[in-house]
């Protein structure tokens, strides 16, 4: 195992002190070491490839190696500027890549990291990144003499990390919100009770997708069907856009903050499609929570304002259990597009299950 305080010296002892990315539950632990730091800068990223950009820039101004950190599945996002920009071939801009191996052959893992844990190696070997898995700190001097290569040789090389290696001592106290009494149950649950019996929900990856299963399974909720995002985090609402744009039954989008900003451009079609049956909500803790609670610094964003410039018809907003269920009512009854956004606190569903039947869950999706 790895001890990320040791670690952290290590990186600033090579002059490495600028973090950027998208937290990965491979690396969490490490991100945690980042955000108590008072000597390196750390900043979470909408997405992968925004991380590797800013790693180019940090590079032009200072001089300096940036480090990315970021799950396997994430490196489909990094690939156009990992390929035309940093690349030996291209401007040559030196970086390191920390990337959590998710779904590694030795390890069981979720159906949707599977092949991504598969093909990673083989991947970075293609894009011409040198890479080395790092399991505990008799690896510090492989770390070291990577980081001399990329410095020497103005290339981009990755440290690749399984679940459970990164350690450290940190307590984390998770913060209460206290401008809001929802719990991402009592909004699924509220949208469960109000939905028309046609409708399609099409929720994004993490705990809006499991616990939207577990619930529906729970109390056994019939009207509505539902499609789970188990992987292709922000994505969800280009997937929902289209299905809204083939049937005439409400489509709701049940997205999480961070699924929200992932992929920002896309939103663009979803109001000036001007789709009456679509809905988009967006579920707001300013968190990665299914990862360990990762900060989403999105406090100074007007949704509202966002909204409207998108080109939604109405905009709904409830952070307490009181008018949950009134605005879910008025926002469902809308003509759409419409925008709803929820401040929900951070917390999740005991004994929470995992979808695995994929097969049945786009079957009966697609059943007329």
């Amino acid at each position: 195992m790895i001890n990320t305080q040791k670690l952290l010296k290590l990186f600033t002892r090579k002059d490495i002190k600028f973090f950027c990315g998208v937290p990965d539950s491979c690396v969490n632990k490490f991100c945690d070491e980042l955000n108590q730091s008072k000597v390196v800068k750390n900043t979470v990223t909408a997405n992968e490839g925004s991380a590797v950009s800013l790693g180019v820039g940090h590079y032009l101004s200072k001089r300096k190696l940036p480090c990315i950190y970021l799950q396997n599945s994430g490196l489909g996002n990094a690939t156009d500027p990992l390929t035309n920009l940093s690349n030996k071939e291209v401007y040559g801009i030196p970086m390191i890549l920390l990337i959590g191996w998710r779904g590694a052959p030795s390890i069981k893992d979720e159906a949707q990291h599977n092949i991504q844990g598969r093909i990673l190696k083989n991947t970075l070997n293609s894009y011409q990144i040198k890479n080395i898995e790092i399991k505990n700190e008799k690896d510090f001097s492989k770390i070291s003499k990577l980081v001399n290569f990329a410095r020497k040789n103005s290339r981009c090389v990755a440290l690749i990390v399984k679940p459970k290696v990164f350690y450290n001592n940190i307590k984390k106290s998770i913060k209460k919100e206290d401008k809001t009494k929802i719990k991402r149950q009592d909004l699924i649950l509220s949208l469960l009770k109000n939905i028309p019996k046609k409708t399609k929900i099409i929720s994004s990856v993490g705990f809006n997708s499991r616990e939207l299963f577990q619930l529906r399974k729970t109390y056994n909720f019939k009207n509505g069907k539902d499609f789970l995002m188990v992987g292709a985090m922000g994505h969800t609402s280009m997937v929902a856009l289209s299905i809204s744009q083939n049937t005439k039954d409400l489509t709701v989008c049940l997205d999480g903050d961070g699924s929200f900003i992932m992929h920002l451009g896309a939103l663009t079609l979803l109001g000036s499609q001007k789709r009456k049956n679509f809905k988009y909500i967006l579920v707001d803790n300013e968190s990665h929570e299914s990862i360990g609670h990762q900060p989403i610094h999105l406090k100074n964003i007007n949704y509202k304002k966002i909204s409207e410039g998108l080109g939604f018809n109405n905009f709904y907003y409830t952070n307490n259990i009181k008018n949950l269920n009134t605005s879910i009512k008025k926002f469902l009854k809308s003509s759409g597009p419409s925008f709803l956004h929820v401040k929900i606190k951070i917390g999740t569903l005991k004994n929470l299950v995992r979808p695995k039947k994929f097969y049945e869950i786009k079957n009966k999706f697609m059943k007329n």
